[in-house]
């Protein structure tokens, strides 16, 4: 393989590419838009639940009650209900997540020493959202179940609060956060999300490319010319790979400073893999423009062999360990559960080397493994 020769099929992939303004313009601009488009629009974080309550008690112990649900950053008080016979339709249409119902003798059982009944109504359409829902119902009910018995006992036994508090809770649990302190969930979705764009991007650039020259009838002169296939595959896909490392950085960036995301890893180490991950993504692209023959057939194979894996099996929304195992085994076929691992580590965990070179073990023997493959399938002879 002569370099020169190689430097001139680049360079004229770069011109043609340079000359479709709009293919210039998708590979620039698609990348971008993805991470704003997921990185503000895929959150995770149960917050600011719209939330009512139907009071039928109305003593101050009720609205004591339903104070601390309100008062709370998880829900946004709407208002109150006169009864229940809306909330049905409430939820339906979305206007509300959640509806505390207090019944009458609330205040009355309590103030005798008796327990209190309430009744909350969750919107179950998504099951994780409404399990974390419930979850902070349990938790402020147990802090006001607590502080209703700590009150109690002090005015039985005149006691102080910090001996009865002990007694109450002889063990106290104190949890700390690792990596994500504050939980927010943009700052673990953002290194993911370069993982997922960088899964979609180079295979969509590169099939696009290497295609478009066979519909257009300019592969066959490539067929009669005294260029080796090595020449021409290494050519034609420096141009995507520069592409791609291009909005790998832009991407790191928008993650960075746009999003926020802290990064405390390795930047060496971060940037060979992702190298390492572009060419993995471009050679999945190459051995597909190798075996398809027009460009509409080119995308949809794409979108199947990418964004399925690169959303489902890569632990960028379902963790690995929650998967099945059948699951589990295709996710650590595919470069992207790698890749994500990287990211992770890198921006969150500040993780390097040490921790990560079995990754990019497994990035650098299946890119050399896509290549061969898209290497050996191409033929420098039109098939019939």
């Amino acid at each position: 393989m002569k370099a020169g020769r190689t430097l001139v099929v680049a360079r004229k992939e770069w011109l043609e590419i340079r000359r479709d303004r709009l293919f210039m313009a998708l590979c620039l601009l698609v990348p971008m838009v993805l991470m704003l488009l997921f990185g503000y629009g895929l959150s995770l974080d149960v917050e600011h639940i719209p939330f009512a309550v139907v009071d039928h008690d109305d003593t101050p112990a009720s609205r004591d009650y339903s104070a601390r649900f309100s008062d709370s950053r998880y829900f946004d008080f709407r208002g109150r209900l006169a009864d229940e016979g809306a909330i049905d339709r409430l939820i339906a249409a979305n206007a509300l997540r959640a509806v505390l119902v207090i019944p009458p003798g609330f205040g009355r059982d309590l103030g005798a020493g008796r327990a209190a009944r309430v009744q909350t109504v969750i919107d179950g359409t998504f099951p994780v959202r409404a399990m974390t829902m419930r979850g902070y119902v349990l938790a402020i009910n147990a802090q006001a179940s607590a502080d209703l018995a700590l009150e109690r006992a002090r005015a039985a036994t005149g006691a102080d609060e910090r001996s009865l508090a002990a007694l109450a809770q002889p063990v106290r649990l104190e949890t700390r956060n690792l990596y994500n302190q504050p939980l927010r969930s943009v700052w673990s979705m953002a290194p993911k999300l370069i993982m997922v764009i960088l899964m979609i991007a180079p295979p969509f650039l590169t099939v696009l490319g290497v295609v478009r020259e066979k519909e257009g009838g300019s592969i066959f002169n490539i067929y009669a010319s005294t260029v080796s296939k090595a020449e021409f595959l290494v050519g034609k896909l420096l141009p995507y790979v520069a592409i791609s490392l291009f909005n790998a950085l832009l991407l790191f960036g928008l993650a960075r400073w746009l999003f926020g995301a802290p990064f405390k890893g390795d930047p060496l180490c971060f940037a060979l893999a992702t190298a390492m991950y572009v060419a993995c993504t471009t050679g999945i692209g190459l051995v597909i423009s190798v075996l398809v023959r027009t460009q509409t057939a080119a995308m949809v194979v794409v979108a199947i062999v990418t964004v399925v894996p690169a959303a489902l099996y890569s632990g960028a929304i379902i963790p690995i360990e929650s998967l099945s195992p059948a699951a589990a085994g295709v996710a650590h076929l595919l470069p992207a559960m790698y890749y994500a691992q990287v990211a992770t580590g890198s921006f969150l965990k500040g993780v390097g080397w040490p921790v990560l070179w079995p990754n990019l073990l497994v990035l650098a023997a299946y890119a050399a493994l896509l290549m061969t493959v898209g290497y050996l399938l191409f033929s420098k002879r039109p098939r019939a």
